[in-house]
């Protein structure tokens, strides 16, 4: 398996040429990024801890990263991020339970040490 900074480096080029080439989608794509992920009813890391269930019941490398990434800035707990992988794996049978795994194995990448 990669680690997420290998799937960063994987993708950046590729996105980096994208944007360039495709700058209004793109931005309109931020912009319905930061609109969807800022704190609102639900705090950023709820959000962050449903959109990790959501890639991996896309099945999305980067996806992954980017929302295991963003859980663990965020503050989220290994237990909070095993409970919405739980409920990937309900809503999503087999295949979560590959990519539930991968999620958790990129969160800890990026979390800080536990404590102890």
């Amino acid at each position: 398996m990669q680690s997420g900074r290998e799937i960063q480096d994987e993708l950046r080029a590729p996105v980096r040429e994208l944007r360039r080439t495709a700058p209004e989608a793109w931005a309109g794509w931020a912009a319905l990024h930061e609109g969807a992920m800022g704190d609102g009813a639900l705090d950023r890391k709820t959000k962050e801890l449903i959109a990790l269930a959501i890639s991996v019941s896309k099945q999305c490398d980067g996806c992954i990263v980017s929302h295991a990434k963003g859980a663990a800035r965020h503050g989220a707990t290994p237990e909070e991020v095993a409970d919405a992988l739980g409920v990937a794996i309900l809503m999503n049978g087999g295949p979560a339970t590959v990519y539930g795994p991968r999620a958790f194995a990129l969160y800890q990448e990026f979390a800080p040490p536990a404590e102890g």
